[in-house]
């Protein structure tokens, strides 16, 4: 299954909800709408600085991530960037498939 991690900033309306609820049941919130799409979370950190929360989860597929994303869009609380995460094993099997690539200029 395809890990992503998920840098997730909050609007003034999201922090309203973390200061009434707490980091433990946004945790748990986070964690039933990734079950929801048949995946599983692995980490959830808050965090300072750019973003406010780290999460890193599986999800089935690219579009079980874009449901994510489009779901916590809409809902105005917060701000998503979705990466996807590769292990090394998959970054050794990337470098030794062929493709016809020209720097530019040259």
């Amino acid at each position: 299954m395809p890990k992503y991690l998920w840098r997730v900033g909050y609007t003034a309306d999201g922090a309203g909800g973390l200061l009434a609820e707490g980091g433990t049941a946004r945790r748990d919130a986070i964690r039933t709408a990734v079950e929801s799409v048949g995946g599983t979370v692995e980490s959830c950190y808050f965090a300072f600085g750019g973003d406010d929360l780290y999460v890193i989860g599986d999800v089935p597929d690219e579009v079980a991530a874009a449901t994510m994303s489009i779901r916590t869009a809409a809902a105005g609380a917060a701000r998503t960037v979705t990466v996807a995460l590769l292990t090394p094993e998959q970054i050794d099997e990337a470098v030794k498939r062929p493709a016809d690539y020209r720097p530019p200029g040259r």
